[in-house]
């Protein structure tokens, strides 16, 4: 998987970001459309009709803007358009917000139908990394 190269001032940044699950969680494998439509409001339930709970990072992280590029395919400021029109129209509202990897990862292992991206690094035996291949 490529990561998503940003410099910041003149400190190089990447982050190659993996979508995960609970260790208990029965999702084997999402293809990206399914991860998308998880987190842009567009569907509430896993393939097995599970309910999908998304978790995601603080605006402005590089995490965050790597995952949305590489799965969604859009911008920051695309997504931001996004949720404007979804909640102006009542159709649904953004995921939950946490502060950082760390946290993603402590939702994801409290609650089975959560799902979540963090850097490829931060993956430990609270979560599992779901196969699922980028736009």
């Amino acid at each position: 998987m490529a990561g998503v190269v940003l410099y910041v001032g003149s400190t190089l940044v990447m982050a190659d970001v993996v979508v995960v699950v609970a260790t208990a969680s029965p999702v084997k494998a999402l293809a990206s459309n399914q991860v998308a439509d998880i987190f842009l409001g567009k569907a509430n339930r896993f393939p097995s009709g599970a309910q999908a709970v998304p978790i995601d990072q603080p605006e402005g992280s590089v995490t965050r803007d790597e995952f949305y590029t590489k799965f969604t395919g859009k911008s920051a400021a695309q997504l931001k358009a996004h949720w404007s029109k979804i909640i102006f129209t009542g159709r649904g509202q953004p995921p939950e917000t946490v502060s950082n990897s760390a946290e993603v990862k402590r939702h994801i292992a409290e609650n089975p139908n959560t799902i979540g991206y963090i850097e490829a690094r931060e993956v430990d035996g609270s979560v599992r990394v779901v196969p699922a291949d980028p736009q």
